[in-house]
């Protein structure tokens, strides 16, 4: 059978596999099914960012002179503008009243208060007590205000020992735009491992319904196993395209109306924005098909749904393996890490996507794609010799290598 009709074969048998999957009942749910813990996390999301803003500081009573704690207080302003986001402890003044240790007590106990902690003995012997943590936010900075106050007391301030400091403001540096395009490499591989791993699973068992109710039999007697495979595989492509699609417009819907900000900016990649994200649209495809391609022949193999699920662990973990030798390559594309990463054929859609972002010359991704698709179709025709051979038992059992020897 030639090309143009194993492709057309291809084409009926992918057909029909969209078409049963898309307008099938079970297939609402599968789009819905990641839309409800995406809409309640821009729920929760939103309120707790507003909880957030709404929440009070932490409390600090200070037993000090009038005095003693307006050079605290003015202490804290300094560091004001290190608040970033984060308010800083905020220091409430207590008259001294006779027995300070009773009075520092009462303070804690009181509930009424909701202080986290009281400063006793002013500058000369300050003394913090509290339920925090001894290397925490709320004790350093205590004892950056003491310090400060201490220096206003003496009259020698910091601010004042010396001339101003002097800024001159960059919009980027080769150490903050390499570390800003790492971050970017980062998210573009696990942004197409999340979708890869929740996505090409359902290969496993694309052929258990045919190998059961024996239609495979009738199928492959139509069509060549390799149209069976190819139709297969760009069936479910197609498929997790379109929810793919569904979800990031929902995404973009619930960021717009439950974030505030919305969903922020990645440092922008190396060869732009425009192109990068259509790599990683190729680089989705490609990584999909290579992986869809060997979890449909490692599915071929089983004959009944539980196989199906003790297959499904060391096929996930082998993903991991792939993404995890991946991103060692990140942070330097010219590394040993990275090339071998980028040979791998599967594993080089995930370097070949931090490639993108870090390095901004593009041949390498013409080869690279033409690489994976050279080694999706070698799977599928191993895979679908496998299967005619394993499975249907046409032509001459097949045997792996060891298999031979033994029998010569």
């Amino acid at each position: 059978m030639t090309l143009k009709e194993t492709l057309a074969s291809a084409y009926v048998v992918g057909r029909r596999d969209f078409t049963a999957t898309v307008f099938s009942k079970t297939f609402l749910f599968f789009l819905v099914g990641p839309l409800i813990p995406l809409l309640f996390g821009f729920l929760f999301g939103g309120l707790g960012a507003r909880a957030e803003r709404n929440e009070a500081p932490p409390t600090v009573a200070v037993i000090a002179a009038p005095a003693e704690f307006a050079l605290l207080d003015t202490a804290r302003k300094r560091f004001a503008p290190l608040e970033e986001g984060r308010p800083m402890v905020l220091l409430k003044q207590v008259a001294p009243a006779g027995d300070t240790a009773a009075q520092r007590n009462r303070l804690l106990a009181a509930e009424e208060e909701k202080v986290l902690g009281v400063l006793e003995g002013g500058l000369k012997a300050p003394h913090f007590t509290g339920a925090v943590n001894a290397d925490g936010r709320t004790v350093k900075q205590i004892a950056l205000f003491v310090d400060e106050a201490q220096r206003l007391e003496r009259g020698t301030p910091a601010a004042s020992s010396g001339p101003p400091v002097r800024i001159s403001l960059t919009d980027r540096s080769g150490g903050s735009l390499a570390f800003a395009r790492t971050i970017t490499a980062r998210a573009g591989q696990f942004l197409v491992f999340f979708l890869t791993v929740f996505l090409a699973g359902m290969l496993l068992s694309q052929l258990i319904e045919e190998k059961s109710n024996k239609v495979i039999e009738v199928l492959a007697a139509a069509v060549p196993v390799d149209s069976i495979f190819v139709g297969k595989l760009f069936a479910m492509l197609a498929m997790s395209l379109l929810g793919i699609s569904v979800w990031l417009t929902a995404g973009a819907i619930g960021a717009a109306f439950f974030l505030d900000q919305g969903l922020g900016s990645l440092p922008p990649p190396a060869v732009g924005w425009p192109v990068f994200l259509a790599l990683g649209f190729l680089y989705y495809t490609t990584n999909y098909l290579l992986i869809g391609a060997v979890f449909l022949g490692i599915g071929a193999q089983a004959s009944t749904v539980r196989e199906v699920q003790t297959l499904s662990m060391p096929v996930t973990m082998a993903q991991v393996l792939l993404f995890g030798f991946a991103t060692l390559g990140v942070g330097d594309p010219t590394s040993a890490e990275a090339i071998g990463a980028a040979v791998f054929p599967l594993s080089s859609p995930y370097a070949m996507i931090a490639r993108a972002a870090e390095d901004g010359t593009l041949w390498p991704h013409l080869a690279a794609l033409a690489w994976q698709l050279l080694w999706v179709v070698i799977i599928v025709r191993f895979s679908a010799r496998l299967f005619r051979r394993s499975v249907l038992k046409s032509g001459p059992a097949f045997r792996w290598p060891w298999q031979k020897r033994a029998a010569a």
